[in-house]
Order: structure tokens, then C-alpha cells, then sequence
């Protein structure tokens, strides 16, 4: 079940219905009915996989209460490694293990070795990074006491699954989320009127500006060595804003559906297209990825604390960890590689913390330097994203080496470019309103607040009649629900 299908707009009233007038605000009863609407969603996936999220949760909820139970730190030490072990065990199976064969067989053809390794044909089980790294954060938490575990199976499973941030994110901490699940809630009007502009955002980012730049970055990728290099740069730029508003739109979908049921989800993403340097791109995307990855091998690893060299080193495993993580193909650790490279100067040189704020805050245009510096950021960003979206490493240079060619400067041109002169201006248009609307949670969070009823409501009955007629309703997949 996907959050741009009929069966979830379905799905979603029947759940918020039962949850706020058929349990009479019984706070177990409301776990218990989310618990279940939660597995419910995710055995619309494939329900075989449903078995592998319970022992999961199962693992960690055990695991959890061992580490705190045990008074010897040998003891703790075992309970934290046997959940680590075993749970990117799973994921290294599932995920890697037909990477890693294939690269150990190429690895020896090069030396004149041919040795034949079987490989898995399974499916990878939607969300397993996400949840994985759901339950790490959990014991991880509770062995370096910050946390104690959570007695209440309902209500750890609830917080491994609940179901806007089961298959795709935010990664949710316990000290975030478990305290907001066991706390009764009430039923907020403006809340849930927010968590509805969201979720409308969210489809608009998705169905009418990601769905119609796939549909172009499509074309031109797959079809890469009969187009121009100018028609490649356009489908480098198309894939850039598709891969923006596919995640952060399911991202805006998750937040605002997990507040019609009275829950604070994490923030995930904070306009990163208007960053002025790398490390500013790194602190508004895919935050809490990035924060997870700071606090659990980051800081581990020592941080910056132990010299220039070290803290190199650890920026390099960071990203190239993080690469890793979103797909076993070479192609995704270059792209954790260049970013790293691209960040390097301003670790080296001390300015990672330079940009804090938000571009241009309080003010409507940024400055000439503010503008260079977003322009770079974006340019060096788009270029990264080829290494993402090619298929392998010879597809990224060969896309890359023709884009560096005469037929540069050439009229670009592809298979549907009719429409694209159609979606194009609709970019630009949405790139205002999150321009505008940056300085909020999302772009839309305080637009028609000071306006009078009537235009507050004309701007999202344009918005909803632009879903309608130029969205496209193929209930495509969301990208990262294959990472």
C-alpha cells in the first residue's frame, strides 16, 4: 500500500475515524488499533515479510531489556552485540550478500581466477533499513543509559512500526517517539487541519512534479547514448528534483498523517536545494539519516576530537557508509565518495558551521555571494546525482563524458519533451513557494494564515486542481522505498 493509492486514501479515513471515535480516547486501545492498522499496511507489501519485522521487534525489545537487566558489562556487552549481529545480519543478506559475491567473482577474474558463486534470488523486504535502524538506535540507547527499555510490547512495536514511517523514514529515535506513544493524546483541530495541508504538499511534490520528472529522467537515462550532452543535463536536473520531491514528499505525506493521530514525527527534510555549502545540503537532507549516522558511528569512531587526520577519516567512512547504505552498487558508494570530497574543504578548513540559518532569512531575495554559493552547492549536488541514478559505474562516465562534449551546447530534445515545456514552468512555480515558504516546516505551513477565508481557499483549491489534471496517478513507487 502506497501513500499515493487509492486503497491508502481508503486506508487512512477508516483508520482516523476508529482511532479517534471508536476507541473513546482509550489510550491502549489506540496503540493496539495503530499496532495493527501498522502491520495491516505492511502485509499489503508482501505479508511473508511481516514475520521478519515482528522477530526483529521481538529481538530488540528482549535484547533491550537484558542490556538494562544485566549487571556485569561483559553481559550487556553480548545482549548489544547479539541484536547488532543479527539485525544487519538480516540486512546483509537481504541487501548485500549478492553484491559482495559478485564483486568477490569480478575481484578474482582480474586475476585470472574464474570461480562461480551462487547468488540469492530474494526481494529485498520494503523499509528493512529504516526499522533495522529503528531498533539499533533503541539498545544502543538503553546500554549507554540514556534510555531505559520500554516494558510495553504493544507500545515498542508501535514505535518499530508505526506505519507513516515504516517503509520509508524519518528514522525515529526512542526519546522521541516512545514518549509521545505511551502519553495519551487528544484529538487537536489545528493539528490535524496542519497534518492535511501537509499530506496535500506531500501528494503534490510526488504525483505532479516527481512522478513527471521520473517519467523524463527515464527516457533520457535509459536511452542515455542517443541524446545529446545538453538533453543529458536536462535529465540530470530532472532526476535532481525527482529524487527531492519523491522522498521529501513522502516525507511531508508521513509527518502530516502521523498528526492526524495527535504524533510528532521528525523532521526530515529542510529545504536542502537552498543550501549555500555541502555541509549545510548534509544538515537539511535526509536529517535523520544524517543525525543517525553522526550519533551512532560518527561520534563512536572519535569524532573530531582526535586531530585533523581522524576526523578526515571519519567523514570518509560516514559518507561512504552512508552511500552503501542506500543500495549495494558501486555506484552508490562514488556518490558517498564525491560528497565527501566535496565537503573535505570545509571540514579541513573549519567552516562547516558557517551556515546555520537559513538563506536569507527575513529577507525576500538572497545576496549576489548568497546566490553563487547556492548555485555551486546545486550544481556540484546535480552531478553527484548521476553516480545515484545510473545504472553502474561505466553508464555514470559514459552519461558524464558526453554531457563534456561538443554537443553541449546543442538544442536539447528528447521523447516527450512537449510535455516537459509543460511541467517545467511548474517546477519554477513550486520552487517560489518553497522559496517563500522556507523559513517554515514546510513550504505551505504558513501560507494564508494573515489572508481572508476566500483566497486562503482558492490557493488550495488551485493546488488540488493541480494534482488533479497534471498529476500522475500511476501509483509509481517511492524511490527510497527500494533502500
Amino acid at each position: 500500500m502506497q501513500f499515493n493509492s487509492f486503497s491508502f486514501a481508503l486506508f487512512l479515513p477508516i483508520v482516523f475515524l476508529l482511532y479517534w471515535f471508536g476507541t473513546r480516547g482509550n489510550l491502549k486501545l489506540q496503540n493496539i488499533l495503530l499496532l495493527v492498522s501498522s502491520y495491516f499496511f505492511y502485509a499489503c507489501w508482501d505479508w511473508k515479510f511481516l514475520f521478519l519485522l515482528i522477530f526483529s521487534t521481538l529481538l530488540d525489545y528482549y535484547t533491550g531489556i537484558m542490556i538494562h537487566r544485566s549487571e556485569e558489562h561483559k553481559k550487556k556487552l553480548f545482549w548489544l552485540w547479539l541484536s547488532i549481529i543479527v539485525n544487519l545480519g538480516f540486512l546483509g543478506v537481504f541487501k548485500y550478500y549478492n553484491f559482495f559475491a559478485s564483486s568477490f567473482v569480478t575481484a578474482l577474474a582480474q586475476i585470472g581466477l574464474n570461480v562461480h558463486v551462487e547468488t540469492l534470488n530474494i526481494i529485498l523486504p520494503v523499509g528493512i533499513s529504516f526499522y533495522t535502524f529503528h531498533g539499533l538506535s533503541y539498545v544502543i540507547d538503553i546500554y549507554k543509559n540514556k534510555i531505559k527499555p520500554e516494558r510495553n510490547f504493544i507500545d515498542y512495536s508501535l514505535f518499530v512500526s508505526f506505519f507513516p514511517l515504516l517503509v520509508a523514514g524519518p528514522i525515529e529515535r526512542a526519546t522521541h517517539l516512545l514518549p509521545q506513544i505511551i502519553k495519551k493524546r487528544e484529538f487537536n483541530y489545528l493539528k490535524a487541519v496542519d497534518g492535511l495541508k501537509q499530506i496535500v504538499w506531500g501528494l503534490f511534490k510526488k504525483i505532479v512534479i516527481a512522478d513527471n520528472c521520473a517519467e523524463f529522467a527515464n527516457v533520457i537515462f535509459n536511452n542515455s547514448q542517443d541524446y545529446s550532452g545538453s538533453t543529458l543535463v536536462l535529465g540530470a536536473l530532472f532526476f535532481t528534483f525527482q529524487i527531492y520531491c519523491d522522498f521529501s514528499g513522502y516525507s511531508d505525506i508521513a509527518l502530516g498523517t502521523a498528526r492526524l493521530f495527535g504524533i510528532e514525527l521528525l523532521r526530515n527534510f529542510a529545504f536542502p536545494y537552498f543550501s549555500r555549502d555541502i555541509a549545510e545540503f548534509w544538515r537539511r537532507w535526509h536529517i535523520s539519516l544524517s543525525s543517525w549516522f553522526k550519533d551512532y558511528l560518527y561520534f563512536p569512531l572519535g569524532g573530531s576530537k582526535s586531530g585533523m587526520l581522524i576526523k578526515i577519516r571519519n567523514t570518509f567512512i560516514i559518507f561512504l557508509v552512508s552511500g552503501f547504505w542506500h543500495g549495494a552498487n558501486w555506484t552508490f558508494i562514488i556518490w558517498g565518495f564525491l560528497n565527501a570530497l566535496y565537503i573535505m574543504p570545509s571540514i579541513i578548513f573549519n567552516t562547516h558551521r558557517n551556515n546555520l540559518d537559513m538563506v536569507a532569512s527575513g529577507r525576500s531575495l538572497p545576496s549576489l555571494r548568497e546566490s553563487l554559493s547556492i548555485g555551486i552547492t546545486f550544481s556540484l549536488t546535480v552531478f553527484a546525482w548521476i553516480f545515484f541514478r545510473a545504472n553502474d559505474v561505466s553508464h555514470a562516465f559514459n552519461f558524464i563524458s558526453e554531457i563534456f562534449s561538443s554537443s553541449l551546447v546543442s538544442i536539447p530534445y528528447f521523447r516527450g519533451i512537449g510535455k516537459a515545456a509543460i511541467i517545467v514552468p511548474i517546477i519554477f512555480l513550486f520552487l517560489l513557494v518553497e522559496w517563500i515558504g522556507r523559513e517554515g516546516q514546510y513550504a505551505i505551513s504558513h501560507v494564508g494564515i494573515t489572508w481572508k477565508r476566500p483566497f486562503r481557499y482558492f490557493f488550495y483549491y488551485v493546488l488540488l486542481f493541480m494534482i488533479l489534471y497534471f498529476g500522475n496517478f500511476n501509483e509509481s513507487q517511492f524511490i527510497y522505498f527500494q533502500f
